[in-house]
């Protein structure tokens, strides 16, 4: 059975509530501020084509981005690795983006999704020389916080074929505009009457979901993947680190389905949903039905803590 909200509707992890002030919300493109129905790119826009670009997603607490420099450390990084020049500093860049959060009046529960491309191209085809006026930049925030009941009531999860490829074919470290690998997941475990997809990394051990990073708990020690084939998340460093310093066992290892059916506790971590509940996978209960298990709900209270900290 696929979860879903009031209306029946099925719900994901990316899931929130509607807000009708997203209906007129300004969007940065490549420096101008545009009204939603007015926000347009180039059909010959590299990302358009061929999904060549780079993004991060960003939340915002209290007039503040959530822990802003390791995203924008990735973002960087991931840019100079396929030789992306933005043309823009760090903090040029800060000030497009919080140019467009005080545009809207926005100063907390909303979420923001920072795009970079290579940019124009002068014909519709792959090498990346034919994009020769510089990259293009988009900002989108929305009003947006996670639905509560699905907080409460967790995600399920299938296990799908789509796996996470290799570090020489397309390393799932980069936040990259090429999705369909996650896409071709997420559809699988649609079809298996599923919420996301489980996916495993090519050796056959558990690794992530299409959207999140994966923790299971087993006798109180928290464990997830080795990072070795899954976008090392910010929110997924963040609870391994709170784990380290709270006293809480906490494992980065090769683990199977066999450990996973097993748990005594899941859940997922995310930019936009903090710390989700998982509460099935491949059909079989995880943990408590009635909401989130003790660990889950320790982590998400130290993480709420560790947001409140940052955002002073």
């Amino acid at each position: 059975m696929v979860a879903s909200g009031k209306s029946g509707q099925r719900l994901t992890t990316h899931d929130a509530g509607e807000d009708e002030r997203n209906r007129s919300i300004l969007i940065y493109v490549d420096g101008d501020l545009l009204p939603r129905d007015e926000a347009k790119v180039s059909v010959y826009d590299s990302g358009f084509l061929l999904g060549d670009g780079m993004w991060e997603g960003l939340r915002l607490y209290n007039g503040k981005w959530a822990f802003l420099d390791d995203h924008l450390d990735r973002l960087f990084g991931s840019l100079k690795a396929v030789s992306i020049d933005l043309g823009m500093s760090r903090d040029e860049l800060v000030a497009a983006l919080e140019q467009t959060r005080q545009a809207n009046g926005m100063e907390t529960d909303a979420h923001a999704r920072l795009m970079v491309t290579r940019g124009v191209k002068v014909k519709p085809f792959q090498h990346p020389s034919l994009s020769r006026s510089g990259p293009t930049l988009v900002i989108i925030i929305e009003h947006s916080k996670p639905d509560p009941a699905l907080l409460e009531r967790g995600i399920r999860l299938a296990t799908v074929p789509q796996v996470r490829g290799l570090p020489m074919s397309q390393d799932a470290k980069y936040n990259s505009h090429s999705k369909l690998n996650c896409v071709l997941a997420c559809l699988q475990a649609e079809q298996a009457g599923a919420d996301e997809g489980l996916m495993l990394d090519p050796h056959g051990f558990v690794n992530t979901t299409n959207a999140c990073n994966f923790f299971i708990v087993r006798k109180g020690e928290v464990w997830t993947s080795t990072g070795d084939y899954c976008m090392n998340g910010v929110t997924r460093q963040k609870v391994i680190d709170l784990c380290r310093e709270n006293g809480i066992p906490v494992f980065e290892r090769n683990y199977s389905l066999f450990d996973t059916y097993a748990a005594d506790e899941a859940f997922l971590t995310g930019t936009f949903g903090a710390l989700t509940r998982v509460s099935a996978i491949d059909g079989k209960p995880v943990g408590p039905q009635d909401g989130p298990g003790p660990v889950t709900l320790r982590l998400r209270k130290l993480y709420a803590e560790l947001v409140a900290r940052d955002a002073a």
